[in-house]
């Protein structure tokens, strides 16, 4: 066996963002607030452009909870999500007493398809005589949505969209960066990430009293007063001075990390694309700029005599090489399992199928070529 584990997507931590924590000690800026989180919150909105306002956040999930908050949402209502996501996008739905309505992929992004997107909605009035307060897009693995089409129909029934591009730092759909669609939008810094702050997340939107909402409301809703008053029940999500130096320091080597991301897919891509029966996620078109964070292919059995997602992971299981299987469609999980889902089975069979293959910017050739020696072990009568 390997000895040396070579991991899913580990973080990669430069000599920067040393600088920053520093700083942050020898000026004893060690509580949340302070230069640091201003100074990541404006490389943040420099490099997403698109005149944005961001607040930076504790979690990704927090900025998923505030920005439902945001949007009214409140117990009972429905609030439309995609399934084929992690379950950090649909939980905060539960935090809030509303009701997840999960919505399938498509083929070509993997990602929320407009036309189930519509039936739900559609069928959703017909039950229940309103419209869902929110639609949860998600921007899988880092791949854009088919964002037109779902934008079109949720402007259609004036129903809010909450982007969640927790995975999508970086990626770009016609040259606009995923996280500036949305009404409002959620970034992740969790450390396996593109970038990390260790933990962290940011809350986007163009809208500004929505972010000056969420930092009051991140900061405990502490309402203007020389003593503690509080009007609203507030929230302890605000990014540590410490974190955000982490994430200051990798913001000035993000587009390297993408640079980094998009190599090893092309890598896999070479040397994996001859196996009858493996497909990999890819941008349908011109349009689509992904980081590609994560590189996934499909095991298709029918095409591979049998071989399957499983055999492969246990494989590379076996070597010390980490791999994971797609993400569990959310309507299938039991903690979601009364939850209304419209779809045809393409999350499902994405999941029985799926592989997340090791992906850190980190990684060296020498673990790539390991991991490409290991799954075509398994293929030798196929190509």
């Amino acid at each position: 066996m390997n000895t040396q584990r070579i991991h899913l997507s580990l973080s990669h931590i430069g000599s920067r963002e040393y600088d920053f924590v520093r700083e942050a000690f020898e000026t004893n800026w060690v509580t949340p607030l302070g230069p640091n989180v201003d100074g990541f919150e404006r490389d943040l909105k420099t490099f997403l452009g698109e005149d944005v306002y961001v607040a930076a956040l504790n979690t990704g999930t927090a900025t998923l909870h505030l920005g439902l908050i945001l949007l009214g949402v409140k117990i009972g209502d429905e609030v439309i999500c995609q399934s084929f996501t992690f379950s950090a996008s649909a939980n905060p739905i539960k935090y809030l007493g509303a009701v997840p309505v999960f919505v399938d992929s498509e083929r070509n992004t993997w990602n929320m398809s407009p036309e189930h997107l519509e039936h739900a909605i559609k069928d959703r009035i017909t039950k229940t005589g309103k419209c869902p307060k929110a639609i949860i897009l998600v921007h899988l693995y880092g791949m854009p949505a088919k964002i037109d089409e779902i934008l079109t129909v949720a402007q259609k029934y004036e129903i809010p969209v909450l982007e969640d591009a927790a995975e999508a730092l970086g990626s770009r759909y016609k040259n606009r960066a995923c996280g500036t669609f949305g009404n409002i939008a959620a970034l992740s810094f969790n450390g396996n990430k593109i970038i990390t702050t260790s933990g962290g997340g940011a809350l986007v939107s163009k809208n500004e009293e929505y972010v000056k909402k969420a930092i009051f409301l991140a900061t405990q809703a502490r309402d203007t007063a020389p003593h503690y008053q509080h009007s609203q029940v507030g929230y302890n999500y605000r990014l540590s001075n410490v974190c955000a130096g982490i994430g200051r320091g990798q913001m000035l080597v993000l587009r390297d990390r993408v640079g980094q991301r998009r190599r090893n897919n092309q890598f896999y891509r070479k040397h994996l694309s001859d196996i009858k029966g493996i497909s990999f996620q890819t941008e349908p078109n011109d349009d689509y700029f992904s980081n590609y964070w994560l590189t996934t292919i499909t095991i298709n059995p029918v095409q591979t005599s049998g071989i399957t997602r499983e055999t492969v992971r246990l494989a590379l299981e076996a070597e010390n090489i980490e791999s994971r299987p797609l993400w569990k469609p959310l309507h299938l999980q039991p903690v979601f399992s009364d939850c209304s889902f419209y779809g045809d089975g393409t999350s499902e069979a994405l999941f029985e199928q799926g592989l997340c293959l090791p992906s850190g910017s980190i990684l060296t050739e020498d673990e790539l070529e390991k991991v490409v020696a290991e799954i075509r072990k398994n293929f030798t009568d196929l190509v």
